[in-house]
């Protein structure tokens, strides 16, 4: 097999061929972060150099390392990664600015035959990074009217604000989702609409190959309860208390990040510790379902049984197949 057998400098360092762009995504729990490390790992072993890109929009927040289950420099073993801890919590994330970065970095790395394996967060951010993906422009001045908005009359009034001026898009969003109503409505009103329908499944990057990884339900309820008990036993409550010391309320993004505005809220007195935990976990729980049926519409994809051993091996056999056909 090529792929794990490479000589030298390895399958595309030497023969002129950029190397492919490997994309794991699923929900969280499932295993991702090890799994690209494997991979990486694997391929160096035959000769083949390869990185990681994250593609999570909360892992790029300094700080923010607990609540994201971002892998420590130890669980990296070695392998680098790219686009984590780029960004203060103060800082607001753009999809837009992420695609620029992380095609740049992707592009940079086939430059020099090294193999990017990109792990997913959510599918807006692989399908941005991978795909054909446009965004419409951006206005300070809009955004800031319309998020002071949102902070005079709250989330579900902004909806119905929304739902009044563009009920398709409306009806695309969540209306406790502030910020993706703020969004719309800033296009709305720069372009006199708003899209609310992701692009169909068209790669603006050559040569992509996606795995996702899933598991059954009950067990992925499972792991991410299991997971969230252990951010509160890792200290979580003091890791958002420092960051809030570091700015954390004025960020518009990361104060946002599942497990970090639940503990804002305990920390302002607003519910119980007890209730901030197990809205926790019902919201990654919520979350990572909505994903994963995004994630399931993508025909693209090949899927994964996340609970048997052997991932990174049957991926490189796959891959070797596919290449073999192309």
């Amino acid at each position: 097999m090529p792929l794990r057998k490479g000589e030298g400098k390895g399958l595309w360092q030497t023969g002129g061929m950029p190397p492919p762009l490997i994309v794991l995504v699923g929900p969280t729990a499932t295993g991702k972060s090890s799994l690209a490390v494997d991979l990486a790992l694997t391929l160096a072993e035959g000769g083949q150099p390869a990185e990681v890109v994250n593609a999570d929009s909360m892992l790029v927040y300094r700080g923010m390392d607990i609540g994201t289950a971002k892998p420590t420099v130890d669980e990296r073993r070695g392998v680098p990664h790219h686009l984590i801890d780029i960004a203060e919590v103060t800082e607001r994330a753009s999809v837009a600015e992420f695609q620029d970065l992380a095609r740049g970095v992707i592009a940079d790395l086939r430059s020099r035959g090294v193999v990017p394996i990109l792990v997913g967060g959510s599918a807006l951010y692989t399908r941005a990074i991978t795909d054909h993906f446009e965004f419409p422009g951006s206005d300070e001045e809009v955004r800031t009217r319309w998020q002071a908005e949102l902070d005079r009359i709250g989330p579900h009034a902004l909806h119905r604000i929304l739902a009044e001026r563009a009920p398709e898009s409306a009806a695309k969003i969540e209306p406790g989702n502030g910020r993706r109503t703020v969004r719309a409505l800033e296009v709305l009103e720069l372009t006199g609409g708003h899209a609310p329908h992701i692009p169909e499944w068209t790669y603006e990057l050559d040569d992509v190959h996606q795995f996702g990884l899933s598991l059954e339900r009950e067990e992925l309820d499972r792991r991410i309860d299991q997971r969230v008990e252990q951010m509160w036993q890792q200290g979580l409550v003091d890791e958002v208390r420092g960051l809030l010391d570091r700015g954390l309320r004025d960020g518009q993004t990361a104060v946002r990040a599942i497990g970090y505005r639940q503990v804002v809220a305990f920390l302002d007195g607003e519910v119980t510790e007890g209730d901030a935990k197990a809205e926790v976990q019902r919201a990654t729980r919520k979350f990572f379902r909505r994903q994963l049926s995004w994630y399931r519409r993508d025909p693209r994809i090949t899927w994964l049984d996340a609970a048997q051993p052997g991932a990174a091996d049957e991926i490189l056999t796959r891959l070797d197949l596919k290449l073999r056909r192309s």
